[in-house]
């Protein structure tokens, strides 16, 4: 494994963690807005599904150019979707999607 993602894991914690503890460390958040609450609650969930939209569907070829990626991953990722849309837990979408892409990915590694 490369030290570079080790860095790069760690500075993507410290640019989120401020949003993901702004609950804990300010009190009286509930009185906010709720436009100003719903937008903090969705923050995590949102760069989440940015980082999994690039890794899903941009890969490098081999002159190291972004190139768009079509493959099963797509189909995990409307899963998910439909999944958290569905029954209103990301956790559950998740686990669905990465169950749906290593199985494929195993049945076609042999």
């Amino acid at each position: 494994m490369s030290t570079q993602l080790i860095l790069l894991a760690l500075l993507m914690g410290a640019v989120t963690y401020p949003s993901r503890a702004l609950p804990l460390v300010m009190p009286g958040i509930e009185r906010l807005p709720s436009v100003v609450l719903a937008y903090l609650r969705l923050v995590g969930p949102a760069i989440l599904s940015a980082l999994a939209a690039v890794s899903v569907g941009i890969a490098l070829d081999a002159n190291r150019h972004a190139t768009l990626q079509i493959g099963f991953e797509w189909v995990a990722v409307i899963a998910c979707v439909a999944v958290v849309a569905w029954r209103r837990n990301l956790l559950l979408g998740l686990v669905i999607a990465v169950v749906l892409v290593a199985g494929v990915r195993a049945v076609f590694a042999t």
